[in-house]
């Protein structure tokens, strides 16, 4: 990733000197430099908020009490996993964190979560189902409160920073829907050929 910026840095510096622009270059440069100081400061004071809300939902048992809700959803979807299995409990406390934009705070349980995932994977040089599955819900990225991008908003000025919300909510939820039906059919394709692979080493033996 790091010489992808270098790269597209590096290229934009050129095409500005080649046209005879390099000073709107630099300007452009001086100019992000200080809109991202700003911003930085602007998501400390909110970061620094739902954090410590957060920390005090884990303290006084909300986080625990939703993780027991999302414990049912959480069991089907990851089916391969032992019903008492830990990583299960930092599987919904991610999935929380999460949903109210709080990257920050989902971090944490999404790594321990991952650790758990690999200590009950039978390979351990490949991902498992539930690993994959579980990267993808990530990645999509479900929200119902956009905490941090409603800072940035927030940070550049914008009037109306909260109407993000409504339409955050729905893309994420699409994107979410989405991979897990691609985990599951990933999953579903994958343990056919390998039934499809064993019958055929059967048959070879």
């Amino acid at each position: 990733m790091n010489y992808i910026f270098y790269f597209l840095v590096v290229v934009s510096i050129i095409i500005g000197a080649i046209n005879g622009k390099l000073q709107d270059v630099v300007n452009a440069i001086m100019s992000g430099a200080e809109l991202s100081v700003k911003i930085a400061f602007s998501l400390i004071g909110i970061m620094a908020f739902w954090l410590g809300i957060m920390r005090i939902a884990e303290k006084s048992g909300i986080i625990e009490w939703i993780s027991k809700i999302l414990r049912p959803i959480t069991k089907v979807l990851f089916n391969e996993l032992k019903p008492n299995s830990p990583a299960i409990g930092d599987i919904a406390m991610n999935f929380t964190a999460n949903a109210f934009g709080l990257a920050n705070a989902a971090t944490p349980f999404g790594i321990r979560a991952m650790e758990q995932l690999q200590n009950e994977n039978p390979d351990k040089k490949s991902a498992s189902n539930s690993m994959c599955l579980f990267l993808g819900m990530n990645t999509a990225g479900f929200q119902i409160i956009p905490t941090t991008v409603i800072a940035v908003l927030v940070g550049i000025g914008y009037k109306n920073p909260t109407e993000i919300i409504a339409p955050t909510f729905i893309v994420t939820l699409i994107a979410f829907t989405s991979a897990i039906i691609m985990a599951k059919l990933g999953q579903y394709f994958s343990n056919k050929f390998q039934k499809v692979k064993e019958a055929v080493n059967d048959k070879a033996s």
